[in-house]
């Protein structure tokens, strides 16, 4: 049975219900957390005051986005076994993350990832490289977000029209600066938190649902997704377990997966907003703790989407999933509707939002706490500026940003998620983690070679991304095959910008006169072991 002989996709009463439930009841969480008067420090990193196992869950919860749950489990349904590659790409990307970048990188800095990339650094030219790097990242990370939740209301209202998917996304842009103003990094943490509990929950409850219908054989599953797949009446005719489906027609094809797969392992590593995720804890060993927790959770929840992207394509159907609203974005939702009916497509939908809403918002105050603490207060200010009136701009800068990503949301929106969320983390592989591991790792680096490093990743990746078929000349780029300027082949730009970015610190580098700071460098160097000087004494 498909859900091909209908257009109805639930209640859109009760999905309206259950969506206000969760906001209300995030809204009230941030207001309670949040309800004495707040610092600095509160609004960018919530006082530094949560354990290892509290801030994986929030990271596992800013993680774990829109893309994770509605993009991936739609790639998987769609595409198979090249889906299931974002799930790999996106899980292997926390090992990165935490053998090469959590601990030293929190135990260096502060607030901001800038504070880490300048430490030894003149402080201007780096400050502002490190500032413009956040802030297209996390507008690029926001578009999909966005797309995201603009799908996924038009799917449960039954929206085919896009102004009012543009009125949806606009809500949600609305809602995201709320967030951010009243509750900041304090509010948003508890929010993650309890999303990543709920979206974890409602993954496994889905994927027993799944499993039951096929007996709890894996094997049996997977049979049934590829003949469903094969079959012309409800599936595209391609074979779902066959490798390179998507990736291996032509040779620009499997570059572009070579590609997507540098930007799905080394794209985590760089992205301002989970960095700044472990400021949030009060020592080294938290940190730890905190990317263990987040790894265990992570990979659990993409085993799951194996699960639900399969089940998709059997109980669904891939015809169904295309023709709805939001396409390969609602094969989680029309799922639910298949397995628990009206209520359980509310409730497993209410959670998606409430995810899309914890990561907007996580990103919003990363963005704006990179303006306001590296541009305005470092640069502008010297420095100088009050933590009131940094705060302050911090707030307004989070407006401005809920304005641009809205615009941005509504010109991405339709688009897979999962693979605009590969494009943001192509261009953090790109800008940050080259000068983040330079920082860390090679003592001669210099101010030079960490600014030429973030220009050369942060233009290149955005320069090959405009002109690439992601953006025109092809079936599902964002402005249509109408329109087409596309002179580069690959869909994705890491696999030329990542070297490039790492090329261009180097040059950088060895080609200045001016020596990195000896001194500088051996107490970064302690600094990023012991953790000495990230933050005040506490009691072990």
């Amino acid at each position: 049975m498909t859900l091909l002989d209908t257009t109805s996709y639930g209640n859109p009463a009760i999905n309206i219900a259950v969506f206000a439930v969760f906001v209300i009841a995030t809204m009230a969480i941030v207001i309670i957390v949040t309800r004495q008067k707040q610092k600095a420090s509160d609004f960018y990193t919530g006082g530094a005051a949560f354990s290892g196992r509290q801030n994986g869950l929030a990271i596992t919860g800013d993680y774990l986005s829109a893309a994770a749950f509605l993009g991936v489990t739609g790639a998987i349904a769609l595409y198979g076994y090249d889906g299931l590659l974002y799930s790999v790409g996106f899980f292997v990307a926390w090992i990165v993350a935490l053998y090469l970048v959590a601990e030293p990188l929190r135990n260096t800095g502060k607030y901001t990832m800038a504070d880490v990339l300048s430490f030894r650094m003149n402080q201007k030219p780096v400050r502002t490289a490190a500032a413009t790097s956040t802030l297209v990242i996390s507008f690029v990370y926001l578009l999909a977000q966005m797309a995201g939740a603009g799908g996924l209301v038009a799917l449960l209202l039954g929206v085919s029209d896009k102004s009012m998917q543009a009125l949806v996304i606009a809500l949600v842009g609305a809602l995201m600066v709320v967030y951010v103003l009243i509750g900041g990094m304090k509010g948003t943490t508890w929010v993650q938190m309890i999303k990543a509990v709920l979206l974890v929950t409602g993954a496994a409850v889905m994927t027993v649902l799944v499993l039951m219908h096929s007996g709890f054989n894996l094997s049996a599953l997977l049979t049934s997704a590829q003949q469903a797949a094969l079959d012309p009446a409800v599936g595209n005719g391609k074979d779902i377990l066959m490798p390179m489906q998507q990736y291996g027609a032509t040779i620009w094809t499997k570059l572009s997966f070579l590609s997507l797969s540098i930007a799905l392992v080394a794209g985590p590593s760089g992205l301002p907003h989970v960095l700044m995720r472990f400021y949030t804890v009060p020592t080294a060993k938290e940190a730890r703790r905190s990317a263990v927790w987040a790894i265990v959770l992570v990979g659990i929840f993409f085993l799951m989407t194996l699960i639900m992207g399969m089940g998709a394509a059997k109980l669904v159907g891939q015809q169904a999933i295309v023709a709805a609203p939001g396409a390969a974005n609602s094969a989680a939702p029309l799922l639910a509707l298949h397995l628990g009916g009206e209520i359980f497509m509310g409730v497993i939908s209410g959670v998606a939002f409430a995810t899309i809403l914890a990561v907007v918002a996580g990103l919003t105050i990363t963005a704006s706490a990179s303006f306001a603490h590296d541009v305005y207060n470092s640069i502008i200010k010297d420095g100088k500026a009050s933590p009131e009136k940094e705060v302050k701009v911090a707030r307004i800068t989070s407006v401005v940003i809920g304005v641009l990503a809205i615009l941005g949301g509504i010109l991405a929106n339709g688009q897979n998620i999962a693979f605009l969320i590969s494009l943001a983390f192509a261009v953090a592989a790109s800008a940050n983690l080259p000068s983040i591991l330079y920082t860390m790792y090679w003592k001669r680096f210099n101010t030079r070679g960490s600014v030429w490093s973030i220009y050369a990743g942060l233009v290149s990746s955005i320069v090959l991304i405009v002109f690439s078929p992601s953006i025109s000349g092809s079936k599902t780029a964002m402005l249509g095959e109408a329109v087409n300027f596309a002179w580069f082949p690959l869909t994705n730009p890491a696999l030329i910008s990542v070297p490039l970015a790492f090329l261009a610190g180097w040059i950088g580098t060895i080609t200045s006169p001016v020596r990195g700071d000896e001194e500088l460098a051996v107490e970064m160097e302690v600094r990023s072991l012991t953790g000495a000087g990230a933050g005040e004494a506490i009691s072990h």
